[in-house]
């Protein structure tokens, strides 16, 4: 590549001219800001990449102001190359309001070339699933509490996950069939593309909720095909902070939703845990938003066996807060030099107040934490404050994310971390059979000359500049893709996990 920051026009021009907010931290930048048109909180989730090599994302406010929300239902926008910030869909655009309102989460990229998300409980419905494309075009393919009492589930508070059967995977935090009090407390289900919804697990089906209740996290399909995923609330009915009892547990669910309680939180290892990340050691790191030795959250990591370890306990005073406390429920990211990035939704500088407006820190798979960003170092924030969603790496290589609050509207902002780890290439869907397509995502793809699965050559066809769809050879084995173009050859930032 002839320039380091190369790939998206957007980022390429607009990551230049752009200040550096901190002379500590030199990599972040400022991208864009959000308004009432583009949508007005879109920190509480992260960004994803998609086949058009756009950024997309969902506002919980602004948008559709004639909605049944003042101050708007929210959007789903795309931060296109040309650097423009543009709204797809205003949520509350139907006059019953059934497509939803105020999304609490991020979207995915589908096989199929839409974008995949959940609206939780409205006045209008008890939450949704939607599909939208890239261009738009919203059509929503599941309605909750569609079933008696519920016992589908509603309230879905967290992302989808599509696994690999091409299925899509999520939780919701009320609902369900266990023995939770109604509203319930939970399920684990399985939507096709199409639309066939099946209920996995219905959480506190065991006694006194030790299976855990509240799944507020998505989930993540491992290495070995099953799905990890955490509750916010049971466990331990012995743990302080909430009515309900619990701190929360990690579970392990099959497909055919056989559910395997890891660990149960206590007060000691946090409370509230985040999603989990599944990182190249095989182990899964996670955050808690509360509990640890300082009651103000940790880092963690957990063997597929639930062995837990405590990586860094947060800790917040009013003379020393620049590691943040209080870390988003969105959890961590790997990034391509195998540290992980995430976001406190708190501390740093105090921005007027005391609990602070928030910081990106990494952390070693060891344990070792520094702190990358604090917002809001200058009144009045352009650079942000509040970053309640998780962090991306986008194939150019540098890492972006939002904020809740701040910029130049006060409707939150777009940043990035400009890493200077080199441009890769990702997959929609980093698991497949021989024989089987396979969409890789990443930029100069015009010209590229071969794909290859661990070292196996593969057929492929260049679809855009961004997009290029490949087929899995016979005698792949498990192991990095990597596709030659004329700027050189771009591997994967994960490998490709090749099923029986």
């Amino acid at each position: 590549m002839t320039n380091k920051f190369s790939g998206w026009k957007l980022f390429r021009v607009v990551l230049m001219l752009s200040m550096t907010i901190t002379a500590v931290a030199q990599t972040f930048r400022s991208v864009a800001s959000f308004d009432t048109a583009t949508g007005v909180d879109p920190g509480n989730m992260s960004l994803v990449q998609s086949i058009d090599a756009s950024l997309y994302g969902t506002a919980s406010l602004g948008g559709n102001t004639n909605c049944n929300e003042p101050a708007g239902c929210g959007t789903v926008f795309k931060v296109e190359q040309t650097g423009n910030v543009l709204a797809v869909h205003r949520f509350c655009s139907q006059p019953d309001c059934s497509d939803g309102g105020s999304p609490s989460v991020g979207l995915i990229q589908a096989v199929d070339g839409n974008l995949y998300g959940t609206v939780p409980q409205t006045e209008a419905n008890h939450g949704t699933v939607f599909s939208i494309h890239p261009r738009g075009g919203m059509t929503t393919i599941y309605t909750f509490c569609a079933q008696p009492g519920c016992t589908d589930g509603s309230s879905p508070e967290a992302a989808l996950v599509q696994g690999a059967d091409g299925s899509l995977y999520g939780t919701t935090i009320n609902g369900g069939g266990g023995g939770c009090p109604q509203p319930g407390c939970g399920t684990v289900f399985k939507l096709s593309l199409s639309g066939t919804f099946t209920t996995l697990y219905s959480f506190c089906s065991q006694a006194n909720c030790v299976d855990g209740a509240g799944p507020y996290a998505g989930l993540v399909q491992g290495n070995d095909g099953n799905f990890y995923g955490t509750t916010k609330l049971g466990g331990d009915p012995n743990c302080p902070y909430n009515s309900a009892g619990g701190c929360g547990t990690a579970f392990r669910i099959t497909p055919a939703g056989v559910i395997t309680t890891l660990h149960i939180f206590e007060i000691t290892d946090g409370k509230g845990p985040s999603q989990l990340v599944q990182g190249s050691d095989g182990n899964f790191y996670g955050t808690t938003s509360l509990g640890g030795a300082n009651s103000q959250g940790t880092i963690f990591k957990m063997g597929s066996d639930g062995t837990l370890t405590v990586l860094y306990n947060f800790l917040c005073t009013r003379t020393s807060c620049s590691a943040g406390h209080g870390p988003n429920g969105s959890g961590l990211i790997q990034a391509t030099d195998g540290n992980f990035y995430g976001a406190s939704t708190y501390g740093g500088y105090s921005c007027g107040g005391d609990q602070g407006c928030g910081t990106v820190f990494k952390i070693t798979s060891t344990g070792a934490l520094t702190v990358v960003h604090e917002f809001c170092a200058h009144i009045p924030c352009a650079d942000g404050s509040n970053p309640t969603g998780g962090l991306v790496q986008a194939t150019d290589g540098n890492l972006y994310g939002t904020t809740s609050a701040g910029g130049a509207n006060n409707g939150g902002t777009l940043y990035a971390l400009l890493t200077k780890l080199g441009p890769f290439v990702a997959f929609v869907n980093h698991e497949g059979s021989v024989g089987q397509s396979v969409i890789i995502l990443g930029q100069g793809f015009d010209g590229t000359t071969a794909v290859s699965f661990n070292g196996t050559p593969a057929v492929f066809t260049v679809n855009s500049p961004s997009e290029l769809t490949a087929t899995v050879p016979a005698g792949a084995t498990t192991g990095p893709a990597t596709v030659t173009t004329p700027d050189g050859t771009r591997t994967s930032n994960v490998p490709f996990v090749v099923l029986p």
